[in-house]
């Protein structure tokens, strides 16, 4: 029997309840922002080495399906596209962040991969609802771990752990599931859950796989429970084997989970990266490009640059490694010594030729970090650019350009959706999703969504 008044109860009947009306029109067009972003990052991603390592792993022992796999012309099961296309979302690290952290990248593929398996027509409308509400499920899950530094510090991807919620939400809406069929959903992603940060210590692929993993998990869930499986009912109670006592044990904050639903919408505090890079990076990028621009800096001019920042930052992304392409994007180091080099930290920054470029890899030694203990672990760090003839400029940037604050202008935004999207699609193809994504609101019918991500010539890889 399904208690009236658990956790779960009151976020499954928030799921179902919500109606396209109660969403603001600035909350309707970031979700058509962030979902033309995330799009655009997903069929980029076709070109990347996990993106395709992936798909000939997965066509190897599924050679037929009917789902799109984003930027080529194969498909898979709908579980098996979400996989691959969650994977291409987050494979070159210019997907949202600041939601369970990267939200759009395990909530579009399994809405898209759930409007193929709707029996129903989905609107527009109901499609960004659904969006939305995975959003905010994910960052309230990861909120009743206490946010994000304790639950990541402690290990724990939360991309990985708190994401599957939203992308169950968002597939089960799409769905059209009962109340009582979403609480099941629910409980089976808090047992499909997980993703651990073991991935920084050497720069393994494992991290791009993680939003993949989560959206097929997530999609599984709200499907194992359309076929009438039942998940546990009590996964965010206080109990042995609930969600927030296995993973959050020190840190949780249960209330946050159903604490004023339908306010203060999550999206809402989403970033839109303009950088190729971790965003524990972007904030020392911005206080860097502003030292450069203000005081005309040349490369040979900089002696040094130092970022005091907090031990979390530090430790995440303090490597030096840039042998890698996932590595060098976690690292803080070469992000600096790319801006300083190359004038930006565009993903073109990231191949291999750049990567092992000597002049880029002699400024990055120029880097130091320091961990100032009286930095909280989310605070921005202070950078500080030594020159050659003896000054000591600093500059800290507490918004760094994308996040909600500082949003990424309109103009640069189009720019960076258009370069990725071009990357496996022809350009009327471009234009076409673009156009799309624009008019969502309007379109009574958007089921077949999935098949303006198919290219038409194999993705060229990424190197």
């Amino acid at each position: 029997m399904l208690s009236p008044a658990q956790p779960s109860r009151l976020l499954a009947r928030f799921i179902v309840g919500t109606r396209p009306a109660d969403l603001p029109d600035a909350l309707l067009a970031k979700a058509k922002r962030h979902t033309l972003d995330t799009l655009a990052c997903g069929v980029a991603g076709a070109c990347s080495a996990e993106g395709a390592a992936l798909l000939a792993t997965l066509l190897a022992s599924e050679p037929t399906g009917d789902q799109p796999v984003w930027g080529t012309a194969r498909r898979l099961g709908a579980r098996s596209a979400a996989l691959v296309n969650g994977t291409a979302c987050h494979a070159f690290e210019l997907d949202d962040t600041g939601g369970c952290d990267h939200s759009g990248a395990v909530v579009l593929p399994a809405a898209v991969a759930a409007l193929g398996l709707a029996e129903r027509p989905v609107s527009g409308l109901e499609f960004l609802t659904a969006v939305v509400l995975g959003y905010d499920v994910a960052r309230r899950v990861l909120e009743a771990c206490g946010a994000y530094r304790p639950h990541n510090e402690a290990g724990w991807h939360s991309t990985a752990t708190c994401g599957v919620f939203g992308a169950a939400t968002a597939a089960a809406r799409i769905l059209g599931l009962s109340e009582d069929s979403i609480i099941h959903a629910l409980g089976h992603a808090a047992s499909f859950s997980g993703g651990l940060w073991a991935f920084i210590h050497d720069g393994s692929q494992t991290k791009r796989i993680h939003t993949g993993r989560t959206a097929e998990g997530g999609l599984l869930a709200a499907l194992a429970a359309r076929g009438g499986l039942s998940g546990p009912s009590r996964v965010f109670e206080d109990v042995w084997g609930g969600f927030l006592r296995s993973f959050a044990p020190q840190s949780a904050v249960p209330d946050a989970l159903t604490v004023g639903l339908g306010e203060g919408w999550r999206l809402e505090r989403v970033a839109i990266k303009p950088h190729a890079s971790c965003r524990g990076t972007h904030s020392a990028i911005d206080a860097l490009g502003a030292l450069i621009l203000a005081h005309g800096l040349e490369a040979g001019e900089v002696e040094r640059i130092r970022v005091r920042a907090p031990a979390f930052l530090v430790g995440m992304c303090g490597g030096r490694d840039a042998t890698g392409l996932a590595a060098a994007q976690m690292s803080l180091p070469y992000a600096l010594a790319l801006r300083l080099h190359q004038g930006a930290v565009g993903l073109d920054g990231f191949r291999a030729e750049i990567r092992r470029d000597p002049a880029v890899l002699a400024m990055m030694e120029r880097v130091a970090l320091d961990s100032d203990p009286a930095l909280g672990g989310s605070e921005e760090p202070f950078v500080t650019v030594e020159t050659t003839d003896g000054r000591s400029l600093s500059h800290r940037v507490t918004d760094p350009l994308g996040s909600p604050t500082n949003p990424l202008p309109a103009a640069d935004h189009a720019r960076k959706v258009r370069r990725l999207a071009a990357m496996t699609l022809d350009a009327a193809s471009v234009e076409g999703l673009v156009a799309a994504i624009d008019g969502l609101e309007d379109e009574a019918d958007v089921r077949g969504l999935g098949e303006r991500l198919r290219a038409v010539a194999p993705p060229r890889p990424f190197r």
